[in-house]
């Protein structure tokens, strides 16, 4: 699975977010997502792919910029 699959999957049992929403450019608050719902979000990430989120992230405001943070922490840990 990767960022955009767990994303989707993500919003979709949480808020109901149909997948097809759930684009780059997509603002995360226009999905629903909130200062809570975020963090629930990372914790997913960090569940998933066993990585430790430092607590000084700068909080992604689209799907695009959330993809871009964890695919550069599942990278970053692989090396």
């Amino acid at each position: 699975m990767n960022s955009l699959d767990l994303i989707r999957e993500f919003l979709k049992d949480r808020l109901e977010v149909e997948p097809e929403r759930v684009v780059l450019e997509a603002p995360l608050a226009e999905l629903g997502v909130d200062s809570l719902m975020l963090l629930e979000l990372m914790f997913e990430f960090e569940d998933h792919y066993e990585i430790k989120l430092s607590s000084d992230i700068k909080s992604p405001a689209t799907v695009g910029e959330m993809i871009t943070l964890m695919d550069g922490l599942i990278a970053a840990q692989k090396k």
